[in-house]
């Protein structure tokens, strides 16, 4: 079994040529990309070309979001990439509707990862998202969320009671419940509270908003709610976020 420097060594001697990337042609049903630090596509596979409306990855190279996809969606995309890069933390796991020009009501998981250099600075991201309801094991189980997840990313900071979602999805609280964890491994109100923090992480990075105002924007009760919701999630306080954030 190869140790650390004979890995090393072998991936050293691979051609320039993309083969790796390639390589993600061949697993249906996952997007990947990579961008820099401007938003630019430098890599992407055949799926990632479908959501983008180009026939292939020459297409899209060296072009933004705002080139493919609606001005709101776009907006949303950018954002989550510059936290990222911003903040150096991944997108884990983020449950949101499939990237395309026609809302197709469907649902995929996306994991967003900061892309560092040899001296460790960021240069970019590596993204991957793949369907749901491929990861759920039961067809058809996720997609029934779709209209609740939209709404939850757009309402995030409004009070929203369990009975609310559950009769926008057209089940009991209980069924709601149930069939929610099953599909996403988290319940309602974790992936309510996963919203509300990384809209904070956001503001936190890109405003001088007060922490309280934040706290208060993003739909938490108070402001200890919000601390220790931050915390819990991120491993440290909104404000020593900010402050790493920052350089401080």
């Amino acid at each position: 079994m190869a140790d650390a420097s004979g890995r090393e060594e072998f991936l050293k001697s691979l051609t320039h040529d993309s083969q790796i990337i390639k390589l993600f042609d061949l697993m249906p049903g996952i997007a990947f990309y990579v961008k820099d630090t401007d938003g630019r596509f430098v890599a992407l596979n055949q799926k990632t070309c479908e959501y983008c409306g180009v026939a292939q990855e020459a297409d899209a190279l060296g072009k933004t979001d705002y080139d493919f996809f609606p001005s709101s969606n776009a907006d949303s995309y950018r954002a989550d990439d510059f936290s990222v890069m911003q903040s150096g933390q991944p997108i884990l796991n983020r449950i949101e509707t499939e990237p395309q020009q026609a809302d197709s009501g469907r649902l995929v998981v996306t994991t967003k990862i900061p892309l560092r250099n040899h001296e460790g600075k960021v240069i970019g991201i590596v993204g991957f998202s793949r369907l749901v309801d491929r990861l759920s094991g039961r067809a058809g189980t996720a997609d029934d969320f779709a209209k609740t997840i939209d709404y939850l990313k757009k309402k995030f900071n409004e009070h929203l009671s369990t009975s609310e979602l559950a009769e926008m999805a057209g089940m009991s609280i209980s069924q709601f419940e149930r069939r929610f964890r099953r599909a996403f491994s988290s319940s309602p109100r974790q992936y309510l509270l996963r919203l509300r923090v990384d809209a904070a992480s956001r503001l936190l990075t890109f405003t001088t908003r007060p922490i309280a105002q934040i706290s208060k924007e993003c739909g938490f009760h108070d402001h200890a709610h919000f601390t220790r919701s931050f915390k819990k999630m991120m491993n440290m306080t909104p404000l020593n976020f900010r402050k790493r954030q920052k350089g401080e």
